[in-house]
């Protein structure tokens, strides 16, 4: 596990394309939105349909990259090991109100089936507490996703 992470570390510090950098810091946001996605473990209808446009939206994409994204990000998460690993690489390269608004997306799609599982709850408190947010814009941002 440790090796993996080093992997992916490593490849982020050796690319030097500009391109690479910038997917592997959408790769990132994809990944912490399928975190949220899965741990109710089950994409429900709602969920999968609300994921594409979400990711789109936030990384300023087109939907057929998105959907891209979404199909490595599936691969790329499920070898993770930590949060840290995703949040690290949104922390250094993303402003505060893009932070702001991944963690806006994370909360719309935790909300996409209907309910909050406490585990999405979880993850998302996380996932803020990692990229440096305030709890006060952490519940603002929940009040505005689910109004």
């Amino acid at each position: 596990m440790i090796a993996k992470l080093k992997q992916f570390l490593s490849e982020l510090q050796e690319t030097p394309n500009p391109e690479q950098q910038a997917h592997q810091l959408r790769l990132a946001a994809a990944c912490m939105l399928l975190e949220v996605v899965f741990a109710d473990e089950e994409m429900s209808a709602d969920e999968a349909s609300m994921l594409p446009t979400l990711l789109a939206q936030t990384l300023d994409i087109d939907s057929t990259e998105a959907q891209a994204l979404i199909e490595e990000a599936k691969q790329r998460g499920s070898a993770a090991t930590s949060l840290f690993e995703f949040t690290s690489v949104i922390n250094d390269n993303f402003s505060i109100e893009q932070k702001q608004q991944l963690v806006l997306a994370m909360w719309q799609i935790a909300y996409a089936d209907g309910h909050l599982c406490q585990y999405e709850d979880q993850i998302i408190r996380r996932c803020a507490d990692l990229l440096y947010l305030k709890h006060s814009e952490l519940i603002q941002l929940r009040n505005k996703a689910m109004a």
